[in-house]
């Protein structure tokens, strides 16, 4: 892996770089956080990121799948494309958030509120949770509640 020189005391990593380091740990995204340094294409699955705060953060086409971001905030964060696919997310708050694209397919989203986000083409778990609950919830910001999991839905 090459590294830039910034100046002589501080090495800077270039995007390829970061793509390259695959799954970030919980105390680099903290300090990423920390620094309010982007985590756009950061891959994060499997992390145990619960009860951090994204707030503003950008994420644009992050990597969040099987992660536990339970108790997790991501009011006005840019998650344009990320995946938080079989992520759970139970209680977040994603208020404020851009959506677009997002893939919340096979997720805990039980509890989590949506008021003002943006969720045009965003993929949801549509077998335990009705749009209809999610755009209430960007309307209005009340929780959605996801329906028990079938044992047909298990396969």
């Amino acid at each position: 892996m090459t590294r830039k020189k910034k100046d002589d005391t501080a090495d800077e990593f270039d995007r390829e770089d970061f793509a390259e380091l695959r799954t970030l740990t919980r105390k680099q995204v903290l300090d990423m956080l920390r620094r309010g340094e982007t985590l756009e294409d950061a891959d994060l699955r499997g992390l145990d990121l619960s009860g951090i705060t994204f707030d503003g953060a950008n994420l644009t086409n992050a990597k969040l799948g099987e992660t536990n971001l339970q108790r997790a905030s991501f009011r006005g964060a840019t998650l344009v494309g990320a995946s938080f696919w079989n992520a759970n997310l139970r209680e977040a708050s994603f208020d404020g958030a851009n959506l677009e694209e997002a893939d919340f397919d096979y997720c805990n989203l039980d509890g989590v509120s949506f008021k003002d986000a943006k969720v045009k083409k965003a993929i949801f778990p549509v077998k335990r949770l009705s749009f209809e609950h999610v755009k209430r919830s960007v309307r209005t910001g009340e929780r959605v509640r996801m329906e028990p999991i079938r044992h047909e839905d298990e396969d």
